[in-house]
């Protein structure tokens, strides 16, 4: 079993980071967690066959985790994917795909299919909106949700919180589990999914010597965490390896290093400052 972090970046264009998405390699089986930008050109760097990408999960509705999502559907598809692309993300996830297909990508699609038979018929996308708890269990693997905390703390409104919903992910195959964060702070969804994983790849976007105006300490408090809290609760959990991702641009490595410091004052196992294209066998 493999990981491959495919883009380690976020929202702002980064010359060295594509944003964030995961792949889960599992013998023939290729599990995609988010499809950010340049998710597919990515796959294709790392050797993976675009037509292998038959399952998606999105953590959430950013546009920097669900911006090239299109891209998997169309070009799973030409490349040879013969099963329906499965997708399963947070309420509104079925809305957000059947948009793409019917209105948004809809002449595309009838385009290619009606004149590019070659392709052998549009084959379809199924999205399924899920809710925290057990998602899919495939007899070989399976996967549960757990709500995690992105922003719930920030001045919304009622009506948009109850339309919110941010996962984080528990992958569980061949006696090993890896845990994928979603965006999040320290909160008990984090605890649950993270809890004695071989691996978690966990968000961190800012080291403690960049947490210096009201914006930045806001956002490590409600928003998305960063190296004064990630190292707890890698340590709490008792992960096996830690893989940092969702980093912000920077023109140099110092609050790199200073980063992977802080992560050190609380955890004492494997890590990996993630980069683009990055692999770590599980």
């Amino acid at each position: 079993m493999e990981v491959i972090l495919l883009g380690t970046g976020g929202p702002r264009p980064d010359p060295r980071r594509m944003a964030t998405t995961t792949l889960i390699r599992l013998g023939e089986e290729n599990i995609l967690f988010d499809a950010g930008r340049g998710v597919m050109v990515q796959l294709s760097k790392a050797g993976v066959p675009l037509g292998a990408i038959n399952t998606v999960f999105l953590t959430h509705h950013h546009f920097d985790h669900i911006g090239d999502l299109y891209d998997v559907m169309l070009n799973s598809w030409m490349d040879g994917r013969k099963d329906d692309l499965r997708i399963f993300g947070p309420p509104d996830t079925e809305r957000l795909v059947n948009t793409l297909v019917t209105q948004v990508y809809d002449k595309d699609i009838a385009w290619r299919d009606q004149g590019e038979p070659t392709f052998g018929g549009w084959k379809p996308v199924v999205a399924t909106d899920i809710i925290p708890g057990p998602v899919l269990d495939t007899g070989r693997w399976k996967i549960s949700a757990e709500l995690v905390s992105h922003g719930d703390g920030l001045d919304m409104s009622p009506a948009f919180l109850a339309r919110w919903m941010c996962l984080g992910y528990r992958f569980e195959a061949e006696g090993k589990v890896i845990a994928i964060s979603g965006d999040t702070v320290p909160c008990p969804g984090l605890e649950r999914l993270a809890e004695g994983a071989d691996l978690l790849v966990q968000v961190c976007v800012l080291a403690t010597p960049e947490i210096d105006n009201e914006h930045f300490r806001r956002l490590a408090k409600y928003t998305i965490a960063c190296g004064d809290t990630v190292g707890k609760v890698a340590a709490k959990a008792g992960v096996k390896k830690l893989a940092l991702t969702h980093h912000r641009p920077r023109t140099d490595d110092a609050m790199l290093n200073a980063l992977l410091a802080d992560v050190r004052q609380d955890y004492a196992g494997p890590v990996v400052l993630g980069e683009d294209l990055t692999r770590i066998e599980v």
